[in-house]
C-alpha cells in the first residue's frame, strides 16, 4: 500500500496518477523484474544523494521514490510523471529535490529517522511490464565527541595479609550514532571487569555511552579508549612508589623530630643573658680567685 502525506485538495489532481503508481506496484511484484539493491551512508545533519539505477534512463516518464515502512506499505517521498512534479509533504518538500535527468534525488539535514530502506520505481512508456524497481538502503551516522577518561586507584587488603592495588577508570562520549561500545588499549582483559551503560536523546535520537572498567594492577600501563574514530587521551596507571608507604612515613617522622630538636636548641641559645662585670666577679669568688688590689 502506498502512503502519501497531503491535502485531500492536493490529491484530486493526482489521484489517477497514484493509482497509476499503486497498479503498477502490483502488477511488478509478480512481473519477476530483478531488484537491484545497494547501500549508501550519510552523515547526520549534512546531505545525501540517491541515485535510482535504472537501465532505461532515456525513457523513463516518471519517478517514484518511497521508504518502505513494512512489509505492505511505502511511504511516498518524492518524484515527478511526465512534466508534472508529485504532491510531498512539507517536512519532505523542504528537504528533498528530485533530479529528472539524473534519476536521483538530495535529500537534505539527515537524522536519524531518515535511515532505511528506500524504493525507486521508475515507470517506462507507461508500460508496467518494462518498470525498473530498485532499492537504496539508506544508513546514518554520527561521530562521537572525544572520550574522557577518568581514573581511580587505591589498595585493598588481602587474606594474606597483603595488598592489592587496582584502579577504576570511566570513559564517555556523546552525539554518536549508532550505538557502539569502547575500545580499551593498553588493557589486559583478563584483568579487568567491564560495566556499561547508554541511553539515547528523546530528539536527536544520538547515543551517551559509558564504560566503567576496573582493573587490577600487575605492572604499570598506559592507557587510553576510543570509541569510532575518536580517541581519548593516554593515561598512566598502576605506577609502583619509589618508597613504600611505611619508610615514607617512618622517615617524615624522624624528619619532624630533628627539626622538633634544631629548633628547641636555637632558642635556648637566644634565649641566654651574655655575662655582665658583677657576673663575672661572683664567678671569680666562688672559686677562689683573690681580688685585684688584696694581699695574699
Amino acid at each position: 500500500m502506498l502512503i502519501v502525506e497531503t491535502d485531500e485538495e492536493d490529491m484530486k489532481p493526482v489521484c489517477s496518477l497514484l493509482a497509476l503508481v499503486v497498479t503498477l506496484l502490483l502488477l511488478t511484484a509478480t512481473s519477476g523484474d530483478s531488484k537491484v539493491s545497494k547501500t549508501i551512508t550519510a552523515v547526520l545533519g549534512h546531505s545525501v544523494t540517491l541515485t535510482c539505477p535504472s537501465t532505461r534512463s532515456n525513457h523513463v516518464e516518471g519517478l517514484y521514490i518511497q521508504k518502505v515502512i513494512n512489509d505492505k506499505d511505502d511511504l511516498f517521498i518524492n518524484g515527478f510523471y511526465k512534466d508534472r512534479d508529485m504532491p510531498v509533504s512539507p517536512d519532505y518538500l523542504r528537504r528533498t529535490k528530485v533530479n529528472k535527468t539524473e534519476l536521483s534525488m538530495e535529500m537534505r539535514n539527515i537524522s536519524v529517522s531518515d535511515e532505511g530502506l528506500y524504493k525507486c520505481i521508475a515507470l517506462n512508456n507507461n508500460h508496467p511490464e518494462k518498470t525498473d524497481i530498485s532499492e537504496i538502503l539508506l544508513k546514518v551516522t554520527a561521530e562521537y565527541s572525544v572520550p574522557t577518561i577518568t581514573t581511580d586507584c587505591s589498595e585493598r587488603k588481602h587474606g594474606n595479609g597483603g595488598a592489592v592495588k587496582s584502579c577504576q577508570l570511566s570513559c564517555s562520549a556523546a552525539g554518536g550514532y549508532p550505538q557502539s561500545i569502547f575500545r580499551w588499549v593498553g588493557l589486559n582483559p583478563s584483568l579487568t571487569n567491564i560495566f556499561y551503560w547508554s541511553s539515547a536523546d528523546n530528539e536527536s535520537k544520538t547515543w551517551t555511552i559509558n564504560q566503567t572498567i576496573t582493573h587490577n594492577c600487575d605492572q604499570p600501563i598506559n592507557v587510553s579508549c576510543a570509541v569510532g574514530g575518536a580517541v581519548s587521551d593516554t593515561i598512566s596507571i598502576c605506577e609502583t612508589e619509589s618508597f613504600p608507604r611505611v619508610v615514607i612515613t617512618a622517615i617524615s617522622i624522624v624528619l619532624v623530630f630533628v627539626l622538633l630538636l634544631i629548633l628547641v636548641v636555637v632558642m635556648k641559645c637566644c634565649c641566654r643573658r651574655p655575662p655582665t662585670s658583677e657576673d663575672r666577679a661572683d664567678g671569680a669568688d666562688e672559686v677562689g680567685f683573690p681580688l685585684a688590689g688584696s694581699k695574699a
